[in-house]
């Protein structure tokens, strides 16, 4: 039984804390950020620590307005863009993904805070809307999640939230589905799924195209770009 209770715990956090570049750059413009690693190198630490991370967007636009406000920001040092990719990469949402190296000032990371009290992180880090979305694993019991939460939130000055919770048993692991609606982009979730629940996929249609786009606030023709984007990458085999 004690096996069975330690055997760990995974768990998505929502998670804001202050003097991070990508929060305050993914608040203000549309767009968001993924977190891949963070390393030191001989000639940056301990001042600073390097990472690599892809912005990603609906547009090559938003993507452009998004890397002008990391590079503003005046908690990111030197940005160094690797390159400009159309299409969907099979590991990253947004129809423009861009990959960049970024130096940092380490006492703004929250991972060793997170680590300190427990959390592993298991993906990468998902930046949108001003906030951070962490999947991490706890090894300790669930009765000490909350307390180590607390801590997190006192050390590092953060809001977390809990998103999500199953044991390591309780088919932690994203399902294919799962994956798939995690590929879209914000407003591509929020369009197909808009359209689901209105009964836009029944027959007949529980609402019509012009009705949906009133509902989401676009023109007939974004609403079918945002839906037939969504719908490719749901069903690419």
């Amino acid at each position: 039984m004690s096996q069975a209770t330690n055997a760990g715990t995974r768990l998505t956090l929502d998670l804001w804390h202050p003097n991070c570049w990508a929060i305050d750059a993914t608040e203000r413009v549309g767009g968001g950020v993924l977190a891949h690693a963070i390393y030191n190198t001989p000639k940056t630490a301990p001042k600073s620590v390097n990472g690599l991370f892809t912005a990603f967007g609906d547009t090559k636009d938003e993507v452009e307005r998004l890397l002008e406000e990391i590079h503003e920001s005046p908690h990111a040092g030197e940005v160094l863009e690797l390159q400009e990719r159309f299409g969907r990469a099979r590991d990253a949402p947004g129809n423009v993904v861009r990959e960049f190296f970024l130096e940092y000032d380490p006492n703004d990371m929250v991972c060793p805070t997170l680590l300190q009290y427990g959390f592993v992180h298991s993906a990468p880090v998902r930046i949108e809307d001003g906030c951070e979305e962490w999947q991490v694993c706890f090894a300790g019991d669930r009765s000490e999640i909350e307390p180590a939460l607390d801590g997190v939130r006192e050390t590092a000055g953060a809001e977390v939230s809990v998103a999500s919770i199953t044991g390591s048993d309780g088919g932690a692991a994203l399902t294919e589905r799962e994956q798939r609606l995690d590929s879209l982009t914000p407003t591509q979730r929020k369009v197909f799924e808009r359209a689901r629940d209105a009964g836009y996929y029944e027959w007949p249609r529980g609402c019509s195209t012009r009705d949906l786009a009133d509902q989401v606030g676009v023109s007939k023709t974004t609403l079918l770009e945002h839906l037939r984007k969504a719908e490719s990458k749901l069903l690419d085999p």
